[in-house]
């Protein structure tokens, strides 16, 4: 008879701590906060054209663009070749060369007040590149970017450049 009594009462006791230690245990979830990282949501599949265009290039170019909120792989893909504008004048192979930079806006304004700094991505000097980057994910907020084409230092001609970049989300 002892024995029965002392099951029921060790029984009793490990479904009350049982009990006890997953309502515990609940309260602690609710009470945590998920981090920006954890509400981003991958958006449906979708493409958005950056920059398809031709232009002269003489010292910079610059194409902002923006990433919405919450998409959590957005990935810049496509191209540029660039030409001497006057077609009769090729020095060498790389007098049509030029920078390719992606920067957020912190990089961007670095960038602009002559501080040098990282960039989001940056093409050696070339006249003929394919782009393929990875974004940060933008997390709560739109993330702006901006597409930066510059003559290569000491390039005193005006070139033709022709772009077709495309950021999935």
């Amino acid at each position: 008879m002892k024995c029965l009594v002392c099951r029921r009462i060790f029984l009793g006791g490990f479904l009350f701590l049982f009990a006890f230690g997953l309502a515990g245990c609940e309260k602690k979830r609710a009470a945590e906060e998920p981090s920006a990282i954890d509400r981003v949501q991958p958006l449906d599949q979708a493409s958005q054209s950056i920059l398809h265009k031709t232009f002269t290039l003489r010292t910079t170019a610059e194409f902002p663009f923006e990433v919405p909120a919450h998409a959590a792989l957005p990935h810049l893909h496509g191209n540029y070749k660039s030409y001497l504008t006057n077609l009769g004048v090729q020095m060498n192979e790389h007098s049509a060369d030029v920078n390719f930079f992606v920067f957020d806006d912190q990089q961007y304004a670095d960038f602009v007040a002559g501080t040098p700094g990282d960039a989001v991505f940056a093409a050696d000097p070339s006249h003929d590149q394919a782009v393929d980057v990875s974004l940060p994910p933008s997390l709560n907020d739109t993330k702006k970017f901006h597409l930066v084409f510059r003559n290569t230092p000491g390039g005193d001609l005006s070139k033709t450049v022709q772009a077709d970049l495309t950021v999935d989300f």
